[in-house]
């Protein structure tokens, strides 16, 4: 009878700690993927940033372009 009963202590603070196990991953878990969308936002905002500045940049040389050639005609 000890031994039944000895089991099934074992065999619950088995499931416990699975269970604690499984919370701990969930929150782990969470805790990642709001890292990953913070680092997403970010490097979002950084090509947006270059884009705009690439942007610039060619319509700057295309103007310089247009000009340069409406001077050389």
């Amino acid at each position: 009878m000890k031994k039944v009963v000895l089991s099934l202590a074992l065999v619950a603070m088995t499931f416990v700690s699975c269970k604690e196990a499984a919370q701990e991953t969930e929150a782990t878990t969470e805790q990642a993927v709001e890292a990953v969308e913070t680092t997403t936002e970010e490097a979002v905002e950084a090509v947006q940033e270059v884009a705009d500045s690439a942007v610039a940049a060619t319509e700057e040389v295309a103007t310089e372009a247009k000009e340069a050639v409406e001077a050389a005609k």
